[in-house]
């Protein structure tokens, strides 16, 4: 029985082709890291609290927290209520947790100017941010509906496809008439793919 040999030049190109096709898989599963992430660090949001160790048992978050992407066209669209904070993430279901309302609180003032930030790990063509606040009367022990905010953005940065930097600054007004514990969500939403982030971050007024 005779065996069958490889040539060298064919044995180069089979070797050339397996590495292409390595290489394309791997391209493959590297992709969404091209895609945009990011995050709300001022006021502090609930991610970059887990991320930080300032709070403790959050699980997965603590080690992406800007990778709470979910649907976009918030209100109307997005995350169900219950799980906006997660952008509908079981994985990160305990950002959608109240911990009985004990979240730490960034302290803020009704009228004051006030330079809200995002941090990005991969910035992305965007279309807008908006900033939506919790009602008076709200429970902070419950998870987050649209029940509970105010049902208009309080702002609305656009961008029109533009790339923000991978700190953006949105200088505005901290909200008046508000006292005692409040919820700020702010909102990205992506211009040319079908999502958002999301980024809730806790107050006391």
């Amino acid at each position: 029985m005779r065996k069958t040999r490889t040539s060298a030049p064919r044995r180069r190109l089979t070797a050339a082709a397996l590495g292409l096709a390595l290489a394309g898989g791997a391209a493959l599963f590297a992709a969404p890291a091209a895609e945009g992430h990011g995050y709300t660090d001022q006021p502090l949001s609930r991610q970059k609290l887990c991320a930080n160790k300032t709070v403790a048992d959050c699980g997965p978050i603590q080690w992406e927290p800007q990778s709470v992407e979910g649907p976009k066209g918030f209100p109307a669209a997005g995350p169900a209520d219950g799980h906006i904070c997660s952008a509908n993430h079981s994985e990160f279901g305990q950002l959608d947790d109240p911990r009985g309302g004990a979240w730490p609180a960034t302290r803020v003032t009704g009228g004051q100017s006030y330079d809200f930030r995002w941090q990005f790990t991969a910035p992305h063509s965007t279309t807008d941010f908006k900033y939506y606040i919790t009602r008076n009367g709200w429970d902070p022990a419950k998870p987050l509906t649209r029940a509970a905010l105010d049902p208009l953005p309080f702002m609305t940065v656009t961008y029109n496809g533009t790339r923000p930097p991978y700190t953006v600054v949105h200088p505005g007004t901290i909200p008046t008439g508000k006292t005692g514990r409040h919820l700020i969500l702010g909102v990205w939403a992506i211009n040319d793919t079908p999502n958002a982030f999301y980024s809730c971050a806790d107050v006391q007024f």
